[in-house]
């Protein structure tokens, strides 16, 4: 299909369907999915980047997998509301998953702070070690992105 504005997803989405969320790094891909019905974010695995072809497939085999209704990627806006080099990236990204995939939905969310958050979180809550941080932050600051993007859905369906 395309990547559309977020305020105009749900009219492209089945009733019923997974949404996986991407962080995108610089050397990792964080991977999270929703249940069918859209109500909660889990975070799912985290990808090595390697050649993007090899990157897509397995992003899209996990896609597959889950029957997959659309992709939401994280956008890494900056404070001031500007997009940079990063922000750039990730369009490119998502345009060359559209070149593998034309059927692909595809819809950005603002990820500020994303990883921010997820880091507090694994720290005060968990005292995680940073190791143990390195290993989780990716997916779920990709969980953090999408639970995000279905609490706004939600409220578009309203």
């Amino acid at each position: 299909m395309a990547v559309i504005e977020f305020t105009d997803f749900p009219a492209h989405l089945p009733r019923l369907g997974a949404l996986f969320g991407l962080d995108l790094g610089e050397k990792t891909i964080g991977v999270a999915v929703s249940d069918p019905t859209r109500t909660i974010s889990s975070p799912l695995k985290t990808l090595e980047k390697t050649k993007f072809s090899l990157d897509a497939a397995a992003l899209f085999k996990l896609m597959d997998n889950r029957e997959a209704a659309g992709l939401v990627i994280g956008l890494p806006v900056n404070m001031d509301g500007t997009e940079g080099a990063r922000c750039q990236s990730n369009r490119a990204f998502a345009r060359n998953l559209l070149r593998l995939r034309e059927d692909l939905l595809i819809a950005f969310w603002d990820e500020r702070l994303s990883t921010i958050a997820v880091n507090r979180v694994l720290i005060d809550e968990f005292d995680a070690s940073r190791s143990r941080r390195a290993d989780l932050v990716d997916q779920m600051a990709a969980g953090w992105i999408l639970q995000g993007a279905l609490e706004r859905l939600r409220n578009l369906n309203a």
